[in-house]
Protein backbone atom coordinates (compact mmCIF):
# COMPACT_ATOMS: atom_id res chain seq x y z
CA UNK A 1 0.00 0.00 0.00
CA UNK A 2 1.10 3.49 -1.03
CA UNK A 3 0.77 6.31 1.57
CA UNK A 4 0.17 9.64 1.27
CA UNK A 5 -1.56 12.73 2.57
CA UNK A 6 -5.38 13.69 0.72
CA UNK A 7 -7.77 16.26 0.88
CA UNK A 8 -11.69 16.28 0.82
CA UNK A 9 -13.43 19.48 -0.49
CA UNK A 10 -15.80 20.95 2.14
CA UNK A 11 -19.38 20.88 2.24
CA UNK A 12 -19.24 25.10 1.47
CA UNK A 13 -16.56 25.03 -1.41
CA UNK A 14 -17.94 25.32 -4.64
CA UNK A 15 -14.83 24.83 -7.12
CA UNK A 16 -15.56 25.20 -10.84
CA UNK A 17 -17.86 22.58 -12.23
CA UNK A 18 -16.83 20.62 -15.26
CA UNK A 19 -16.73 16.87 -16.18
CA UNK A 20 -13.28 15.54 -16.16
CA UNK A 21 -10.52 11.70 -16.49
CA UNK A 22 -7.17 10.46 -15.90
CA UNK A 23 -5.38 7.14 -16.16
CA UNK A 24 -3.79 7.02 -12.31
CA UNK A 25 -4.77 4.11 -10.39
CA UNK A 26 -5.67 5.86 -6.97
CA UNK A 27 -8.47 5.38 -4.48
CA UNK A 28 -8.59 8.76 -2.52
CA UNK A 29 -10.17 8.38 1.42
CA UNK A 30 -9.74 11.30 3.23
CA UNK A 31 -11.40 14.26 6.31
CA UNK A 32 -10.80 17.58 5.06
CA UNK A 33 -7.15 18.14 4.65
CA UNK A 34 -4.82 16.01 6.51
CA UNK A 35 -1.80 17.65 7.95
CA UNK A 36 -0.27 15.03 10.83
CA UNK A 37 -1.95 12.12 9.63
CA UNK A 38 -2.08 9.84 7.06
CA UNK A 39 -4.35 8.70 5.02
CA UNK A 40 -3.71 4.99 3.01
CA UNK A 41 -4.85 4.81 -0.89
CA UNK A 42 -5.82 1.35 -1.77
CA UNK A 43 -3.75 -0.18 -4.34
CA UNK A 44 -7.31 -1.42 -6.59
CA UNK A 45 -7.63 0.79 -9.66
CA UNK A 46 -9.54 3.83 -9.44
CA UNK A 47 -10.24 3.87 -12.77
CA UNK A 48 -12.85 1.18 -12.35
CA UNK A 49 -15.05 3.71 -9.92
CA UNK A 50 -14.84 6.11 -12.80
CA UNK A 51 -16.08 4.33 -15.50
CA UNK A 52 -18.85 3.12 -13.15
CA UNK A 53 -19.76 6.73 -12.47
CA UNK A 54 -19.17 7.56 -16.13
CA UNK A 55 -21.77 4.30 -17.17
CA UNK A 56 -24.78 5.30 -14.51
CA UNK A 57 -24.65 9.15 -16.47
CA UNK A 58 -25.15 7.49 -19.91
CA UNK A 59 -28.21 5.23 -18.85
CA UNK A 60 -29.62 7.12 -16.82
CA UNK A 61 -29.00 9.56 -20.15
CA UNK A 62 -31.31 6.79 -22.13
CA UNK A 63 -34.10 6.39 -19.56
CA UNK A 64 -34.70 10.26 -19.66
CA UNK A 65 -34.53 10.41 -23.68
CA UNK A 66 -36.77 7.85 -23.72
CA UNK A 67 -39.01 9.25 -21.29
CA UNK A 68 -39.37 12.48 -22.94
CA UNK A 69 -39.84 11.03 -26.51
CA UNK A 70 -42.58 9.19 -24.72
CA UNK A 71 -44.15 12.53 -23.25
CA UNK A 72 -44.37 13.79 -26.92
CA UNK A 73 -45.52 10.70 -28.32
CA UNK A 74 -48.73 10.71 -25.40
CA UNK A 75 -49.74 14.33 -25.85
CA UNK A 76 -53.28 13.70 -28.32
CA UNK A 77 -55.07 16.09 -26.32
CA UNK A 78 -54.80 19.85 -25.72
CA UNK A 79 -52.78 22.34 -27.33
CA UNK A 80 -50.02 21.95 -30.18
CA UNK A 81 -51.32 18.16 -29.75
CA UNK A 82 -51.88 18.03 -33.61
CA UNK A 83 -48.58 18.99 -34.01
CA UNK A 84 -45.98 16.10 -35.03
CA UNK A 85 -44.17 14.61 -32.15
CA UNK A 86 -40.50 16.06 -30.80
CA UNK A 87 -37.38 13.82 -31.08
CA UNK A 88 -33.85 14.12 -30.23
CA UNK A 89 -31.50 14.94 -32.67
CA UNK A 90 -28.16 13.42 -31.14
CA UNK A 91 -24.36 14.65 -31.97
CA UNK A 92 -21.05 13.62 -30.29
CA UNK A 93 -19.37 16.28 -29.01
CA UNK A 94 -14.98 16.26 -29.15
CA UNK A 95 -12.14 18.08 -27.07
CA UNK A 96 -8.59 18.12 -27.99
CA UNK A 97 -5.78 19.25 -25.80
CA UNK A 98 -3.80 22.08 -26.89
CA UNK A 99 -1.19 20.07 -28.54
CA UNK A 100 -3.70 17.94 -30.56
CA UNK A 101 -4.46 15.42 -28.88
CA UNK A 102 -7.68 13.52 -27.55
CA UNK A 103 -9.40 14.93 -24.59
CA UNK A 104 -12.39 13.35 -24.29
CA UNK A 105 -16.04 14.39 -25.38
CA UNK A 106 -19.71 13.50 -24.90
CA UNK A 107 -22.89 13.00 -26.88
CA UNK A 108 -25.16 15.94 -27.16
CA UNK A 109 -28.97 14.97 -27.41
CA UNK A 110 -31.15 18.09 -28.36
CA UNK A 111 -35.11 17.80 -29.50
CA UNK A 112 -36.61 21.59 -30.80
CA UNK A 113 -40.16 22.45 -31.66
CA UNK A 114 -41.59 19.26 -29.77
CA UNK A 115 -45.23 19.58 -29.26
CA UNK A 116 -44.24 19.48 -25.59
CA UNK A 117 -40.83 20.49 -24.73
CA UNK A 118 -39.99 23.51 -27.41
CA UNK A 119 -36.65 22.98 -26.76
CA UNK A 120 -34.46 20.26 -24.15
CA UNK A 121 -31.10 19.00 -24.22
CA UNK A 122 -29.69 15.65 -22.27
CA UNK A 123 -26.05 15.88 -22.85
CA UNK A 124 -23.27 13.62 -21.07
CA UNK A 125 -19.87 14.29 -21.41
CA UNK A 126 -16.36 12.75 -19.94
CA UNK A 127 -13.39 14.81 -20.69
CA UNK A 128 -9.88 14.45 -19.42
CA UNK A 129 -6.37 15.91 -19.70
CA UNK A 130 -4.62 19.34 -18.08
CA UNK A 131 -5.90 21.80 -16.33
CA UNK A 132 -5.12 25.16 -17.88
CA UNK A 133 -3.16 27.84 -16.23
CA UNK A 134 -6.07 29.85 -14.44
CA UNK A 135 -7.65 26.79 -13.45
CA UNK A 136 -4.91 25.75 -11.41
CA UNK A 137 -4.68 28.53 -9.69
CA UNK A 138 -8.61 28.74 -8.90
CA UNK A 139 -8.11 25.65 -7.33
CA UNK A 140 -5.50 25.32 -5.60
CA UNK A 141 -6.31 28.44 -4.01
CA UNK A 142 -9.29 27.13 -2.71
CA UNK A 143 -7.16 24.30 -1.09
CA UNK A 144 -7.10 21.56 -4.03
CA UNK A 145 -3.14 19.96 -3.46
CA UNK A 146 -1.04 19.11 -5.82
CA UNK A 147 -2.50 21.27 -8.77
CA UNK A 148 0.99 22.98 -9.96
CA UNK A 149 3.21 19.10 -9.22
CA UNK A 150 0.49 17.21 -11.41
CA UNK A 151 -2.33 18.95 -12.66
CA UNK A 152 -4.63 16.27 -14.30
CA UNK A 153 -8.09 16.08 -14.33
CA UNK A 154 -10.81 14.19 -15.20
CA UNK A 155 -14.72 14.04 -15.22
CA UNK A 156 -17.72 13.38 -16.29
CA UNK A 157 -21.54 13.74 -16.17
CA UNK A 158 -24.80 14.81 -17.04
CA UNK A 159 -26.60 17.85 -17.51
CA UNK A 160 -30.16 18.64 -18.52
CA UNK A 161 -32.29 21.64 -19.06
CA UNK A 162 -36.03 21.32 -20.47
CA UNK A 163 -38.18 24.98 -21.75
CA UNK A 164 -41.75 23.62 -21.84
CA UNK A 165 -43.61 25.05 -24.87
CA UNK A 166 -47.02 25.45 -22.58
CA UNK A 167 -46.15 27.80 -20.01
CA UNK A 168 -48.30 26.11 -17.42
CA UNK A 169 -45.54 23.07 -17.80
CA UNK A 170 -42.80 24.07 -15.53
CA UNK A 171 -38.48 24.67 -17.00
CA UNK A 172 -36.58 21.93 -15.18
CA UNK A 173 -32.30 21.71 -14.93
CA UNK A 174 -30.88 18.44 -13.41
CA UNK A 175 -27.24 17.38 -13.31
CA UNK A 176 -24.91 14.65 -11.74
CA UNK A 177 -21.18 14.86 -12.00
CA UNK A 178 -17.91 13.19 -10.44
CA UNK A 179 -14.69 15.33 -10.57
CA UNK A 180 -11.20 13.70 -10.33
CA UNK A 181 -8.00 15.11 -9.54
CA UNK A 182 -4.81 13.29 -8.61
CA UNK A 183 -5.48 15.12 -5.23
CA UNK A 184 -8.73 14.72 -4.36
CA UNK A 185 -12.39 13.52 -5.80
CA UNK A 186 -15.79 14.71 -5.49
CA UNK A 187 -19.70 14.41 -6.78
CA UNK A 188 -21.69 16.98 -7.61
CA UNK A 189 -25.22 17.86 -8.76
CA UNK A 190 -29.46 18.21 -7.98
CA UNK A 191 -32.40 19.66 -9.61
CA UNK A 192 -34.74 22.24 -9.70
CA UNK A 193 -37.53 23.16 -10.97
CA UNK A 194 -38.48 26.98 -13.08
CA UNK A 195 -41.84 27.23 -13.18
CA UNK A 196 -42.98 31.01 -15.21
CA UNK A 197 -46.83 30.11 -13.87
CA UNK A 198 -46.10 28.80 -9.62
CA UNK A 199 -48.64 25.80 -8.70
CA UNK A 200 -48.03 25.12 -5.21
CA UNK A 201 -49.26 21.75 -5.17
CA UNK A 202 -46.52 21.26 -8.02
CA UNK A 203 -43.77 22.39 -6.02
CA UNK A 204 -44.65 20.08 -2.87
CA UNK A 205 -44.86 17.09 -5.06
CA UNK A 206 -41.03 17.71 -6.62
CA UNK A 207 -39.68 18.83 -3.27
CA UNK A 208 -41.18 15.47 -1.54
CA UNK A 209 -40.56 13.06 -4.22
CA UNK A 210 -37.05 14.58 -3.83
CA UNK A 211 -37.23 13.88 -0.43
CA UNK A 212 -38.35 10.69 -0.65
CA UNK A 213 -35.08 9.43 -2.49
CA UNK A 214 -32.88 11.18 -0.36
CA UNK A 215 -34.25 10.28 3.24
CA UNK A 216 -32.60 6.46 3.29
CA UNK A 217 -29.28 8.34 3.15
CA UNK A 218 -29.59 10.17 6.11
CA UNK A 219 -32.29 12.56 7.56
CA UNK A 220 -30.09 15.48 7.13
CA UNK A 221 -29.56 14.90 3.76
CA UNK A 222 -32.89 16.52 2.09
CA UNK A 223 -32.90 19.83 4.43
CA UNK A 224 -28.94 20.62 3.51
CA UNK A 225 -29.49 20.01 0.10
CA UNK A 226 -32.58 22.03 -0.31
CA UNK A 227 -31.01 24.81 1.66
CA UNK A 228 -27.91 24.79 -0.87
CA UNK A 229 -30.10 24.57 -3.86
CA UNK A 230 -31.94 27.97 -2.94
CA UNK A 231 -28.83 30.20 -1.92
CA UNK A 232 -27.54 28.66 -5.14
CA UNK A 233 -29.60 28.96 -7.60
CA UNK A 234 -30.40 32.76 -6.06
CA UNK A 235 -29.79 35.64 -8.31
CA UNK A 236 -28.22 38.66 -6.56
CA UNK A 237 -28.95 41.27 -8.82
CA UNK A 238 -32.73 40.31 -9.00
CA UNK A 239 -33.02 39.91 -5.92
CA UNK A 240 -34.98 36.48 -5.84
CA UNK A 241 -34.33 32.95 -6.98
CA UNK A 242 -34.78 31.87 -10.17
CA UNK A 243 -37.32 29.04 -9.55
CA UNK A 244 -38.87 27.29 -6.88
CA UNK A 245 -35.68 25.34 -5.72
CA UNK A 246 -34.90 21.80 -5.68
CA UNK A 247 -31.89 19.85 -4.17
CA UNK A 248 -28.09 20.74 -4.86
CA UNK A 249 -24.65 19.68 -3.97
CA UNK A 250 -21.13 19.82 -4.75
CA UNK A 251 -17.78 19.03 -3.60
CA UNK A 252 -19.27 16.08 -2.03
CA UNK A 253 -16.83 13.35 -0.69
CA UNK A 254 -17.47 11.93 3.14
CA UNK A 255 -14.46 9.41 2.02
CA UNK A 256 -16.82 6.83 1.31
CA UNK A 257 -17.19 6.42 -2.46
CA UNK A 258 -19.33 4.02 -2.55
CA UNK A 259 -22.20 5.85 -0.18
CA UNK A 260 -21.15 9.27 -1.92
CA UNK A 261 -22.17 7.48 -5.46
CA UNK A 262 -25.06 6.00 -4.02
CA UNK A 263 -26.17 9.62 -3.06
CA UNK A 264 -25.58 11.17 -6.45
CA UNK A 265 -27.24 7.82 -8.09
CA UNK A 266 -30.67 8.65 -6.23
CA UNK A 267 -30.51 12.53 -7.06
CA UNK A 268 -30.87 11.24 -10.45
CA UNK A 269 -33.26 8.53 -10.20
CA UNK A 270 -35.55 11.34 -8.20
CA UNK A 271 -35.31 13.16 -11.39
CA UNK A 272 -38.21 11.49 -13.37
CA UNK A 273 -40.70 10.52 -10.59
CA UNK A 274 -40.43 14.43 -9.62
CA UNK A 275 -40.74 15.73 -13.06
CA UNK A 276 -42.47 13.65 -15.05
CA UNK A 277 -46.06 13.57 -13.42
CA UNK A 278 -46.11 17.73 -13.55
CA UNK A 279 -45.59 17.77 -17.44
CA UNK A 280 -48.09 14.95 -17.29
CA UNK A 281 -50.90 17.29 -15.37
CA UNK A 282 -50.21 20.35 -17.46
CA UNK A 283 -49.29 19.64 -20.91
CA UNK A 284 -53.24 19.11 -22.05
CA UNK A 285 -53.83 22.67 -19.74
CA UNK A 286 -55.05 25.43 -22.48
CA UNK A 287 -52.92 29.09 -22.27
CA UNK A 288 -53.35 32.35 -23.55
CA UNK A 289 -51.20 35.00 -24.91
CA UNK A 290 -50.44 36.57 -21.60
CA UNK A 291 -49.53 33.30 -20.20
CA UNK A 292 -46.53 32.75 -22.98
CA UNK A 293 -45.89 36.23 -21.82
CA UNK A 294 -45.01 35.72 -18.54
CA UNK A 295 -43.26 32.49 -20.12
CA UNK A 296 -41.06 34.04 -21.74
CA UNK A 297 -40.26 37.01 -19.34
CA UNK A 298 -38.97 34.42 -16.39
CA UNK A 299 -36.67 32.86 -19.43
CA UNK A 300 -34.89 35.68 -19.40
CA UNK A 301 -34.55 35.10 -15.36
CA UNK A 302 -32.48 31.71 -16.45
CA UNK A 303 -30.62 32.88 -19.32
CA UNK A 304 -29.19 36.16 -17.16
CA UNK A 305 -28.16 33.13 -14.16
CA UNK A 306 -26.63 30.70 -16.79
CA UNK A 307 -24.87 33.46 -18.30
CA UNK A 308 -23.40 35.62 -15.27
CA UNK A 309 -23.17 32.74 -12.48
CA UNK A 310 -23.20 29.40 -13.74
CA UNK A 311 -19.49 27.88 -13.02
CA UNK A 312 -20.14 25.35 -15.67
CA UNK A 313 -20.85 27.61 -18.21
CA UNK A 314 -17.83 29.77 -17.42
CA UNK A 315 -15.38 26.45 -17.29
CA UNK A 316 -16.61 25.23 -20.15
CA UNK A 317 -15.90 28.31 -22.63
CA UNK A 318 -12.46 28.31 -21.16
CA UNK A 319 -11.99 24.90 -20.87
CA UNK A 320 -12.68 24.68 -24.87
CA UNK A 321 -15.34 22.74 -24.62
CA UNK A 322 -17.83 22.04 -27.75
CA UNK A 323 -19.95 25.95 -27.73
CA UNK A 324 -23.18 24.43 -28.69
CA UNK A 325 -22.80 21.59 -25.94
CA UNK A 326 -21.89 24.40 -23.15
CA UNK A 327 -25.00 26.94 -23.80
CA UNK A 328 -27.56 24.25 -24.59
CA UNK A 329 -29.20 25.21 -21.40
CA UNK A 330 -30.27 28.46 -22.96
CA UNK A 331 -33.79 28.95 -23.80
CA UNK A 332 -35.04 29.31 -27.15
CA UNK A 333 -36.57 32.53 -26.60
CA UNK A 334 -36.84 34.91 -24.06
CA UNK A 335 -38.10 38.42 -23.09
CA UNK A 336 -36.87 41.42 -21.56
CA UNK A 337 -39.25 44.28 -20.25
Amino acid sequence: MEVVHCWTPSARQRIDRCYLHCSDNIWLLGQPWINSTESTIMTAPFETEKNRASAWFSALRDEIVSTFEGLEATHVDGPLSDMKPGQFEVSSTTRTSDDGSDAGGGLMSVMRGGRVFEKVGVNTSTVYGTLGDRAQKAMAARGVPGMTDDPRFWASGISLVAHMQNPHAPAVHMNTRMFWTPGAWWFGGGSDLNPCIEYDEDTAYFHATQQQHLDPHGADIYPKLKKWADEYFYIPHRNRARGVGGIFMDDHNTGDWEADFALTQDIGRAFLPAYVPLVEKRKPQVWNDADKDAQLIHRGLYAEYNLVYDRGTKFGLETGHDANAVLMSLPPMAKWV
